[in-house]
């Protein structure tokens, strides 16, 4: 089991081979199981080739548009954003022995993730009239959720999601973790064992966020003698892995704060505890930020 610290659990730009790629996580390096994420830049004209093998893949389009041609179809307009925080995504599942090209029509951003599967599912284009959103959280912890692949959807185990977070606001807060597969006595899901990054987008360049990465006394880490707590400070594409533990996340003033969350694990899920050390926070929630939600939502399904 790997020892976690400040210094490997985030990821930053550069190393890549491949001079599309901006960032990369690679599940040998990250010590787990799942996750393999790329965040790939092409400027207009350029191609990427792959074949997903023993992988379901998301392909969420962060700015611009492009076509995918794949032995599972073919889709030519994917994207038109501008960026992340200027309107709702697209988004692409593409099934495993999924053989595909993928074309910038513009200069374009695109986050890549995959995981292991042994299941067949269809590949399906994500319009943002196939997102849900939802404003969560309350006073200045606040923020946006666009559901790209949530539970429910079909497929073996991706889940993604992208959460903006208001100027000096608070995320994935209260605390949560969801590192222990626990089910209730009448056999439905308590909490799932799953893996997670956060991949950022700051509003300006020079922004950035501070996260915290900690585990609790029943963590698997932690009963295996190797806690964690961890303050990082991730900047414009970084990338921190949550492999375990809370891990609650707050922006500066004078900056929106962006991350797509992609988990994966031992249910397609998105259940979760909270630190009950926290979790009265809830009950103090009056209002919400009139900051959000961050552009127009008209059209979009929303979560009440």
């Amino acid at each position: 089991m790997k020892q976690y610290d400040a210094g490997n659990l985030i990821v930053h730009p550069g190393g890549s081979m491949d001079p599309q790629v901006v960032v990369e996580v690679i599940p040998e390096k990250a010590g787990w199981e799942f996750i393999h994420y790329q965040l790939r830049r092409l400027a207009a004209g350029e191609t990427w080739q792959w074949e997903t093998g023993e992988h379901e893949l998301a392909l969420v389009v962060l700015g611009g548009v492009v076509s995918v041609n794949s032995s599972r179809g073919a889709w030519q307009e994917i994207g038109g954003r501008a960026d992340v925080f200027s309107g709702l995504p697209q988004a692409l599942y593409l099934p495993r022995w999924t053989a595909f090209t993928l074309k910038a029509r513009s200069d374009t951003e695109v986050a890549a993730a995959w995981v292991p599967t042994d299941q067949d599912h269809p590949a399906r284009h994500i319009t943002p009239a196939d997102v849900t959103v939802e404003i969560r959280g309350g006073e200045n912890a606040t923020r946006q959720i666009n559901r790209i692949i949530p539970p429910g959807f079909d497929c073996h185990r991706l889940v993604v999601v992208e959460v903006l977070t208001p100027s000096g606001g608070w995320s994935s807060y209260p605390p949560h973790k969801h590192d222990v597969h626990r089910l209730a006595p009448d056999g439905s899901l308590l909490e799932a064992d799953l893996e997670e990054i956060y991949a950022y987008k700051l509003s300006r360049p020079e922004g950035y966020a501070i996260q915290r990465v900690y585990t609790g006394e029943n963590s698997p880490l932690a009963r295996a003698g190797k806690p964690v707590d961890a303050l990082l400070m991730p900047r414009e594409n970084d990338v921190v892995l949550v492999p375990e533990g809370y891990h609650p996340v707050v922006v500066p003033p004078g900056y929106t704060g962006y991350y797509l969350n992609v988990l994966a694990g031992s249910a397609q899920a998105l259940t979760a505890e909270d630190d009950p050390a926290f979790t009265w926070v809830k009950s103090t929630f009056k209002t919400r930020n009139p900051a959000v939600p961050f552009y127009d939502l008209s059209g979009a399904k929303q979560v009440v």
